[in-house]
């Protein structure tokens, strides 16, 4: 039988998680992008401007199209795995209608969301519940690091 180790969470690095929940709706944009900034200057080393400042644009798009398309409770949990090279965006709602992309229009006011998400993350990954949905988008955090 092989022999098998194992590392302790003592050994390791935690990640770096928070979570928010709104019961009757998302009520302040800014407050999720605040959630952001808030987990992301716990990270070290720290990501840089523009890494922090895509997670925020991730997270009031993900938030704002929840508020918008699904009224009612929602969550927002957002995690740094151990090492700081992502961050993980998680927003749950209470609508089973997947997020849809719609024909790029420049003339166009709104409507472009995800179109900015899936350029900005490294995944996207949405998962129908019994009762809403579950969009998680990962976005890299490896730009040019704070000085």
């Amino acid at each position: 039988m092989p022999l098998r180790t194992h590392t302790t969470t003592q050994d390791r690095p935690a990640s770096l998680r928070s979570s928010r929940t709104w019961d009757t709706g998302v009520t302040s944009i800014a407050e999720a992008r605040d959630a952001v900034a808030a987990l992301l200057a716990q990270v070290r080393p720290a990501p840089g401007p523009r890494s922090a400042q895509d997670a925020q644009l991730v997270v009031s798009e993900l938030v704002t199209n929840a508020a918008k398309h699904a009224p009612g409770p929602c969550a927002l949990r957002l995690e740094v795995p151990a090492g700081g090279l992502v961050m993980r965006i998680t927003v749950t709602d209470t609508s089973t209608d997947p997020p849809r992309r719609r024909p790029p229009d420049p003339g166009r006011v709104g409507g472009h969301g995800l179109h900015l998400v899936t350029m900005l993350c490294s995944d996207l990954e949405v998962t129908t519940l019994p009762r809403g949905k579950r969009v998680a988008a990962t976005v890299p955090l490896t730009g040019e690091r704070a000085g």
